[in-house]
């Protein structure tokens, strides 16, 4: 008689038993499944976008601002160090995405060189009008690598500020050289623009006292319109030195509390002392939203923001300013939205789909190999649970092709069966006892089942690692469904098929 080792009885109860687990919250009401959370799993399939409802938005991130602000900001730096090296120049300013110098003596070009390539080795250095004009620009290198900074910090900046409405799974990600993607099941399109196409950039600038020849930028004045701010170009305090902002309140008005980092308040300290008497701007998003009066050393590291505020402008600023601000301006270019019932109907028609598939394969299996194609169908319900347990702990998304993944897993999980019985059936017909069709019959179909599977999920993992948004829903349900469905056929059907083989001990098998 054929014996199944002890350890794989028990190992495939316990995967049965996870699977169970795992998979009943998704069939209890919330009533229930507050009542077992305590002792028992208590996580559900996430659903995606097009099965909850949702939004879909893709942005299109303004890189060339940044590479504008890059080519001010090597003028100023540059501006500074030929004063440090005491080298005379008759002109300096931007040239499209660099800056460009003519120096009063062409003999210190050489040192000007210097400077450029120490200060960026992505700077492609140039020499016209004999020496004495000298041009700096970023390579392709150098773009490339602004470009790849610009988009994985607008992913974080959002990625931060969805999680903090709560969004559960939201798909954000790259698309092009310029380009984010973002898919937030249950949100709603016009909130999640409201805080994610938000720049929430913060600076903290002295205002320019008369007659000043500092480095200057204009603001307009949010509290009064049509007046606009001279400030010093150069911030005092940015955005990224902070390191709390909640909303709070201050004689009965809305603001915003603010804590600074040690650089920042250290910063902030020494500024406010060298500058009592002289009023600062606060500056977001080039509009100033406060100009106070330093009336004395700030050294707590600590402050607040005043301005028109409500009480939900305040709190969504606050939820800004701690997500960080984004490093360049971001613009809506396709919005798509899902409704809850829309989702409702395809989850509906996805149950169909799922319970028609399940009908004809196991009318099909029955029919076609009787009493073993029970066992197979029982196997294959039995992989049903355990796709949905297996997604429920790994908390993956469900999305509608990730359901014709899992009708395809159906069809997938009773091949490995028919596999199985078709070579059972060559050997009776060639004469063999039934224990023994039986035994040759799972070890021969074993590699054919291994091999078809792997390709399978070869494929799967292909489709994850290069596939987007739904392509991926697709393939996660495949390989979770091909990987369960291995061990229905050749575990859980098996030890079915060997449990009757002992209680009936038949001498012949219809084929």
């Amino acid at each position: 008689m054929i014996n199944i080792a002890r350890w794989k009885i028990v190992f495939t109860f316990l995967v049965c038993a996870f699977g169970v687990l795992y998979a009943l919250p998704n069939v209890l009401n919330e009533k229930a499944s507050t009542a077992i959370s305590g002792f028992l799993p208590n996580q559900t399939v996430n659903l995606g976008l097009d099965l909850r409802g949702g939004a879909h938005l893709l942005y299109e991130v303004d890189v060339d601002l940044v590479l504008k602000e890059r080519a001010d900001t090597m003028v100023q730096d540059l501006r500074k160090s030929l004063r440090e090296e005491k080298i005379g120049y008759s002109k300096i300013g931007i040239n499209g995405q660099g800056a460009r110098v003519v120096l009063r003596d062409q003999k210190d070009g050489e040192a000007v060189r210097k400077v450029l390539r120490r200060s960026d080795p992505n700077l492609h250095v140039d020499t016209q009008d004999g020496g004495t004009t000298i041009t700096a620009v970023l390579n392709d290198a150098g773009i490339k690598q602004i470009y790849d900074h610009t988009l994985s910090q607008s992913i974080e900046i959002v990625r931060r500020r969805v999680d903090e409405l709560g969004t559960t799974e939201p798909i954000i990600q790259r698309q092009g050289d310029n380009r984010l993607l973002i898919q937030a099941p249950g949100a709603d399109a016009q909130s999640l623009k409201s805080i994610i196409g938000t720049t929430a950039k913060l600076n903290f600038h002295l205002v320019l006292q008369p007659g000043s020849t500092a480095p200057s930028k204009t603001f307009p004045d949010a509290e009064n319109p049509g007046v606009k701010m001279d400030v010093e170009r150069r911030p005092l305090i940015t955005g990224e030195m902070l390191d709390s902002a909640q909303a709070s309140f201050q004689d009965g008005q809305p603001v915003i509390s603010f804590r600074l980092n040690n650089t920042g308040a250290r910063r902030f300290c020494d500024v406010t002392r060298d500058n009592v008497g002289r009023p600062f701007a606060i500056v977001l998003d080039d509009l100033v939203i406060s100009a106070p009066v330093i009336r004395d050393a700030i050294c707590g590291g600590s402050g607040v923001i005043s301005g028109s505020f409500t009480v939900e402008s305040a709190n969504e600023l606050a939820l800004l300013l701690r997500a960080g601000a984004l490093p360049a301006p971001m613009s809506v270019v396709e919005e798509r939205s899902v409704g809850p019932s829309l989702g409702a109907d395809s989850i509906e028609a996805g149950k169909k789909a799922c319970l028609m598939a399940l009908l004809f394969v196991t009318l099909f299996a029955s029919l076609s190999y009787g009493l073993f194609g029970i066992f197979a169908s029982i196997g294959l319900l039995v992989n049903m649970v355990l796709i949905v347990a297996v997604m429920s702990m790994l908390q993956a998304t469900l999305t509608l092709p990730g359901i014709a993944g899992i009708v395809l897993t159906i069809g997938l999980a009773v091949d490995g069966n028919v596999l199985i019985y078709e070579r059972i059936k060559e050997e009776l017909r060639d004469g063999r006892s039934v224990l023994s069709a039986i035994d040759t019959g799972y070890q021969r179909a074993l590699t054919t089942i291994t091999d078809s599977n792997l390709t399978a999920l070869i494929a799967a993992l292909i489709l994850f690692s290069f596939g987007t948004g739904p392509i991926k829903g697709f393939a996660v349900t495949m390989f979770v469904g091909v990987t369960t469905s291995y061990f229905s056929s050749l575990m859980l059907t098996r030890l079915m098929v060997l449990t009757w083989l002992k209680w009936k001990k038949p001498k012949t098998i219809e084929t």
